[in-house]
């Protein structure tokens, strides 16, 4: 649509030139471009769900992972992970900004404990559950971190282990029925350069099993990319499209992150109209060796505001990555590395300033 713009109105500039003043031309011209800008300003402004079951209308919501200075997960040698009484901590702090929807990323130890937790307490909160899938083939080719090929022996491994946490998964699901709202099947799995590679076909395999188990929503949570390029299969399998979206991860200023964000979205429905579109991740890092002059608190909390202002005006639930800062996250020797900076709390549990203000 620009480029036919563009070429008539440089027909309409050669064949009125000779008779148009010079300041009629830049009329000519800045009608042109208004016409070329306005539709995509008109579509991102209007872009609008009419209905949000899923998470009873809730729109603004958050990624929870709680380990602290010295916890993380299994990372083949075992896990250290927070205990009931930190995951308690973390889940009031969070009620105090008033978040009541959350992510979790797993079926695991971790999650679980989260879940008894809300329950044992009569806790306000809901939960996207996570159901974690571990690589299947080895994505070596094209992740740019796994310098050499994951061998058949774990690839076998990892085969039963998704078996197991798929089962773990329904468990929670029919066990918390009124916490849990909806649960999604693999973190990435599909996106090209992952490197915990799930083949499309086996996803939907699982997608398709847990649906016929639980009651919930189901749906797969993965990068806007690959929902435009290679989600069609997929999308008619589960009850809403999961998409992550990082303006800053490609190298958007603050100020063009909302409309990046809003442009990635309207990419999704258009290549996959009629289903329901949630941002399971999206945010912005506080500090970033990665992009320096990007990552601060002030630009995180600008599109904090933006996207929560956004997302209740076009009826989308957007999960900001994430709450809390993840030292265990990353290289350990770039410690300003931009993936253990994302939180709206420091891990220590202090706020960031985006929560300075928060309603």
């Amino acid at each position: 649509m620009k480029i036919n713009t563009r070429i008539r109105f440089n027909q309409l500039y050669s064949e009125t030139k000779s008779s148009i003043s010079t300041q009629i031309k830049h009329l000519i011209a800045l009608c042109i471009i208004g016409l070329t800008i306005i539709p995509s300003a008109f579509a991102q402004e209007n872009f609008r769900q009419t209905d949000n079951p899923i998470f009873n209308g809730e729109t603004m919501a958050v990624a929870y992972s709680g380990f602290r200075e010295g916890q993380h997960p299994d990372r083949g040698q075992g896990a250290i992970n927070p205990s009931d009484e930190q995951i308690l901590e973390d889940l009031n702090l969070l009620l105090a900004h008033k978040f009541t929807l959350i992510r979790l990323y797993d079926s695991g130890v971790n999650s679980a404990a989260t879940l008894k937790i809300i329950q044992q307490h009569k806790l306000p909160i809901k939960v996207l559950l996570g159901i974690w899938l571990d690589a299947e083939i080895s994505n070596h080719n094209s992740c740019p971190w796994l310098n050499e090929p994951i061998s058949e022996s774990t690839l076998s491994t990892n085969k039963l282990k998704n078996v197991a946490e798929i089962k773990r998964g329904i468990d929670l699901a029919n066990k918390f029925p009124t916490i849990i709202m909806a649960v999604n099947v693999g973190n990435e799995a599909l996106v090209s350069w992952n490197d915990h590679m799930v083949p499309v076909n086996q996803v939907i395999k699982y997608v398709r099993q847990v649906k016929q188990s639980i009651s919930q929503a189901v749906t797969v949570a993965d990068n806007y990319e690959w929902w435009i390029s290679d989600g069609k299969a997929l999308a008619q399998e589960v009850d809403f499209i999961g998409v992550h979206t990082y303006p800053a991860w490609e190298n958007k200023t603050i100020e063009q992150a909302l409309a990046y964000t809003i442009s990635n979205i309207n990419d999704v429905r258009q290549a996959l109209p009629n289903k329901p579109i949630a941002i399971l991740e999206g945010g912005w890092a506080t500090t970033a060796i990665e992009f320096v002059e990007q990552a601060t608190e002030s630009n995180q909390k600008k599109y904090f505001d933006d996207i929560k202002q956004w997302a209740k005006s076009s009826n989308t639930p957007f999960f900001f990555f994430e709450a809390f800062d993840e030292p265990w996250k990353g290289n350990p020797d770039n410690l300003k590395g931009a993936e253990k900076h994302w939180g709206l709390f420091n891990v220590d549990r202090t706020p960031k300033k985006v929560l300075s203000q928060l309603d």
